[in-house]
């Protein structure tokens, strides 16, 4: 990872801009894809020259007041926003550096609560910290389910398993970009992004635009090789008493198909746990 992820959050974020998306006129033959450097100055009401050391990492610590300019020139929404502000060091510091990756035995009591519908732990990195039985059974076709992002990319289930697997791939990159602004230099997710990179070249491509974006609530359209297609909606909960870990719950409509194959899922995954010698009461 580059050691001026500021300078390049914006020049991607510029690259990224039309005149027209901004209402600026435009006029011949542009050399550069995107706003040059002094269009994005005049948006943001600063001198050319300090944009420009931005850009370049020779001013590192811009001002609150410059930041909100910028986030407004650039059109950044509020996941983008918030990963400006920590690239600038201007967010509280919250470096999962800190944080232990260990998931606390009333939350994996509460997960196994849950025995109808898959709930699971992710930290920022999208390793997979705990999970209960039934998205264990979900997860199966991977070899190991270990990290979301080397599950989408490098694992060929992935492949087979996002119905949308474009849509999962933009994601899951935006995902760890917003992981980088927490702490860009952090060990697991430089390690994680080398690997990425090396071994895939539509990660490093989506890695390099610089798109920023936490969990939403968009349906996941998967296909589970045991039960067929599934479409589930999902709530992402921060874990208060562990920063950076969350809690991830998935859920089918009642009394739909894919509510139907969850249920099979979990009597096949039930089965296959089942002791060898050992029959069924």
């Amino acid at each position: 990872m580059a050691n001026n992820e500021l300078g390049d959050f914006l020049r991607a974020r510029r690259s990224g801009l039309r005149p027209e998306d901004v209402g600026m006129a435009t006029y011949g033959v542009r050399r550069v894809a995107g706003l040059r450097r002094e269009e994005v100055a005049v948006l943001a009401g600063m001198n050319a020259d300090y944009y420009t050391r931005l850009e370049q990492g020779r001013e590192r610590h811009p001002s609150p007041q410059v930041l909100d300019a910028l986030s407004r020139a650039l059109h950044l929404d509020v996941d983008a926003r918030a990963h400006l502000y920590r690239l600038a060091g201007a967010a509280p510091d919250e470096r999962p550096g800190q944080i232990l990756d260990m998931v606390s035995p009333a939350l994996r009591q509460l997960m196994d609560g849950y025995p109808n519908t898959p709930a699971f732990v992710i930290n920022r990195t999208l390793d997979i910290l705990a999970a209960n039985a039934l998205a264990d059974a979900l997860f199966s076709p991977f070899e190991p389910a270990d990290n979301l992002a080397r599950m989408t990319f490098l694992d060929p289930a992935g492949r087979h398993f996002y119905t949308r697997w474009n849509w999962a791939a933009q994601a899951t990159v935006a995902n760890l970009r917003q992981a980088a602004g927490f702490d860009p230099g952090h060990p697991r997710l430089r390690e994680l992004v080398r690997t990425l990179t090396e071994q895939s070249g539509e990660f490093a491509t989506l890695w390099s635009a610089h798109d920023v974006r936490g969990k939403t609530r968009d349906a996941k359209h998967l296909v589970h090789p045991d039960v067929g297609p599934l479409v589930l909606t999902y709530q992402a909960f921060d874990v208060r008493d562990a920063p950076g870990q969350q809690l991830i719950i998935y859920h089918a409509e009642p009394g739909s198909p894919s509510a139907q194959a969850l249920t099979l899922l979990g009597s096949i995954g039930a089965s296959r746990r089942q002791p060898l010698g050992r029959s069924a009461d």
